[in-house]
């Protein structure tokens, strides 16, 4: 509980991942910093429900082992990442077809050349005399033109795909010469699973910058559930920093008013909450449009798949945008015996018949026995990022006051992360403390 006249020279409204980093860094510092989080946990969006014996996540954001902050950030060298293996299943016409995944600049021209000898076999005796003879990703010359934009794209540093022309992500793809199969049958569907946006209106820089993360590692879940990324930022930081259940009513330079809890005087206020509510606390800030995204988890006694893929739906068939056994992916999420099965729609949630006969194709399989175990809906879920898309959007508002997040920055996990390590520099530099730098490696799972 927050003692009355509290004080601290940092107060931190908002305990997501964004405001989490920014408090590791500046109590790194030697600076006093309190973190006050109106809901009754920590994590903001990313959140994880337990049902009987499974971990469900609010919104499944996919990460990828390449995300530099992930590495950067103080408090997460006990984080473990569980890779989609192979990587990424395409499905098409009835089949499924492989994509291994690209890790690192120097494999990434040939990592998906292997995917016109590894379609698999067909769904059923009706898909087998209709099976395509050539995958999505179109042919060997094609492919090889896939797999030198993506090398090129690995190599190629941040800041310079930051300064090329910026067009809309869908138009951007047909401009740069690529097939409209390879860009329709795995780009496409890629990309809007990557960045939540099914008609990929997002700023083709942005989209350069997932694809780049996607060549360069390997797309991952937290081992545990998406929760466990801002628990550990919580629990690095010293007792008594993070406060939850404290609503805030008001912010200036120098204090924070909540509604429950009293006045809380400070040097400096660092807004970590989402836009909209930035935008409530700062009337006059910008609120962007977003994306709306349902997942939909079901248990199953068999696995529809034998592997840790990530299956994405080329063919745009039904509601479903990707697909995966997450209990594959993480042992974990799931009690022992049962199958966990988590479905992305990028959008309002739709009629669950038609998810899961739509699911009932992807996989091949009945889904008349499973379960479903929870649904969430999320109406803002992922800040859009239309160009002109400013990713470096300033988190100094003046000084004493600061805002950081996703909407700051990229919307993906990384982006939230960077922004919250760009927040705690610029509060650092005008309190006239030092910066705080961390480093550790990340165990990824086998």
């Amino acid at each position: 509980m927050l003692e009355p006249a509290h004080h601290a020279d940092v107060v931190i409204v908002g305990a997501g991942v964004a405001g989490l980093s920014a408090a590791r860094r500046l109590t790194r510092a030697g600076v006093t910093t309190v973190v006050l989080e109106a809901a009754p946990y920590v994590g903001g969006r990313m959140t994880t429900e337990k049902v009987d014996g499974f971990r469900l996540d609010r919104i499944g954001q996919l990460l990828t082992t390449s995300y530099p902050e992930l590495r950067r950030t103080p408090g997460l060298d006990g984080l473990v990442l569980r890779p989609f293996v192979p990587g990424v299943l395409v499905h098409s016409g009835g089949r499924h077809h492989r994509a291994v995944e690209p890790t690192g600049p120097r494999r990434a021209r040939g990592a998906l050349t292997a995917a016109r000898a590894l379609a698999t076999a067909p769904l059923g005796p009706r898909t087998a005399r209709t099976a395509p003879r050539t995958t999505p990703l179109g042919g060997a010359l094609d492919q090889a033109r896939l797999g030198a934009a993506l090398a090129k794209l690995a190599a190629t540093p941040p800041e310079r795909l930051l300064a090329r022309p910026e067009l809309p992500a869908a138009q951007a793809l047909f401009a740069r010469g690529l097939p409209a199969r390879t860009v329709n049958g795995f780009l496409r569907p890629l990309l809007s699973a990557l960045l939540c946006d099914p008609d990929l209106t997002t700023s083709s820089r942005c989209a350069d910058l997932a694809l780049r993360s996607f060549a360069r590692g390997r797309l991952c879940l937290p081992e545990g559930g998406a929760e466990v990324l801002p628990e550990l930022l919580a629990a690095a930081l010293p007792p008594g920093t993070v406060h939850t259940g404290v609503r805030v009513t008001a912010v200036s330079t120098t204090s924070v008013t909540t509604a429950d809890h009293g006045e809380v005087s400070c040097r400096a206020v660092l807004l970590a909450t989402d836009a909209r509510a930035a935008a409530d606390l700062l009337p006059g800030l910008r609120v962007p449009p977003f994306h709306q995204v349902t997942v939909l988890h079901h248990a199953a006694t068999e696995p529809p798949l034998a592997e840790p893929a990530l299956l994405l739906d080329a063919d745009r068939s039904g509601p479903v945008a990707h697909t995966a056994v997450i209990s594959h992916v993480d042992p974990s999420r799931a009690p022992a015996g049962r199958a966990l099965i988590s479905s992305t729609v990028l959008g309002p949630p739709p009629d669950e018949r038609a998810v899961l006969a739509h699911l009932a194709d992807l996989y091949g399989t009945s889904t008349a026995g499973w379960e479903t175990l929870a649904v969430h809906h999320t109406r803002e879920a992922v800040p859009a990022m239309p160009p002109p898309h400013d990713p470096r959007r300033p988190v100094r508002l003046l000084s004493g006051l600061y805002v950081c997040g996703a909407h700051r920055d990229t919307s993906t996990v990384q982006g939230a992360l960077y922004s919250g390590r760009r927040a705690a520099r610029a509060v650092l530099a005008d309190l006239g403390a030092g910066p705080a730098h961390g480093s550790g490696q990340l165990p990824m799972a086998a």
